[in-house]
């Protein structure tokens, strides 16, 4: 396969960056298009070195209901409109060469909401499922859920188990929603398992490390993710993924998710490539904090 600097979306008048031609920059495009044939990151964010694009973008999507009281409607209009900002999201990365993208839909601690709010999100959940398959399937995204099934109605959990088994050979990016989930109940589940193994004699008490509770958790073949992203300004992480976020750039934005787009995405990116990774190291460089807060992504 190969791959031209720049495609034929980018603008002609704006010359090439220096790493366009770089062996290693086309090498990781020619990469993500042999994961997914429409990733086209030189077409689509010219501007940003492909081999600094997060392979793993986590978000905590806020703001649904503010978003909706501001126009005079219930929340429940904000939530799907919501849906409508995710498909749009899960698009764009694909097309930008992104991996996985993982979604907080709906926590745990959600249940304490407002029983007929509830019951619309249930609702919702079954809707997207039922009109996104086809539509997944024809894109080549595979579809995951996380969480804990137990406390699901079953006619949600038929929903997400049947997008999960239409997509099972799909190859291209990930989107995984987290529904019914919570950071600490996941990691009291790896724990469980653990302990039963120890007690069992399956797994020596020596052999309980990072890597055997981090293969425990609900998505361990998913890469940890690179980047956080929450909108509607909350600087905070909600017990969202605390194990896999450990070294993940933190990213906020004041937009309300309904509003969120690509080029709300493409922000978002161009902020985590302008970082400097170091993993408790030292650079020579300056870079950005591990927190941004931003005004919007207009």
């Amino acid at each position: 396969m190969s791959v031209t600097p720049l495609s034929a979306t980018s603008n002609p008048s704006r010359p090439a960056p220096a790493f366009a031609s770089n062996p290693e920059v086309l090498a990781r495009v020619e990469a993500m298009r042999a994961r997914y044939s429409k990733a086209d990151p030189l077409g689509r964010l010219p501007d940003v070195d492909p081999r600094r694009i997060p392979r793993h973008i986590a978000v905590i999507m806020d703001g649904n209901g503010r978003w909706a009281k501001q126009r005079g409607f219930p929340r429940i209009f904000g939530h799907r409109n919501g849906a409508r900002a995710l498909r749009e999201t899960v698009e764009e990365a694909g097309r930008l060469g992104v991996e996985a993208m993982t979604f907080y839909s709906f926590s745990l601690e959600n249940w304490r909401r407002p029983p007929e709010e509830v019951q619309a999100l249930m609702l919702l959940c079954v809707a997207y499922c039922e009109g996104e398959r086809e539509a997944l399937v024809r894109d080549d995204i595979r579809f995951r859920w996380i969480g804990r099934r137990e406390g699901l109605p079953p006619e949600v959990l038929a929903a997400l188990d049947s997008v999960v088994e239409a997509t099972r050979n799909c190859t291209g990016p990930t989107l995984c929603v987290a529904v019914n989930y919570g950071s600490r109940a996941e990691l009291a589940d790896a724990a469980k398992q653990i302990a039963h193994e120890v007690a069992a004699g399956t797994l020596k008490p020596e052999g309980v490390t990072e890597e055997s509770i981090a293969s425990r958790l609900y998505a361990p073949d998913l890469p940890d993710p690179d980047l956080l992203i929450r909108t509607a300004g909350e600087l905070r992480v909600s017990n969202y993924l605390l194990w896999q976020i450990s070294y993940a750039e933190m990213y906020v934005t004041s937009t309300l998710w309904p509003d969120f787009d690509a080029s709300c995405l493409h922000v978002a990116i161009r902020e985590f490539a302008g970082r400097s990774r170091r993993f408790g190291g030292l650079d020579d460089s300056d870079a950005a904090g591990p927190l941004s807060s931003g005004d919007g992504c207009a």
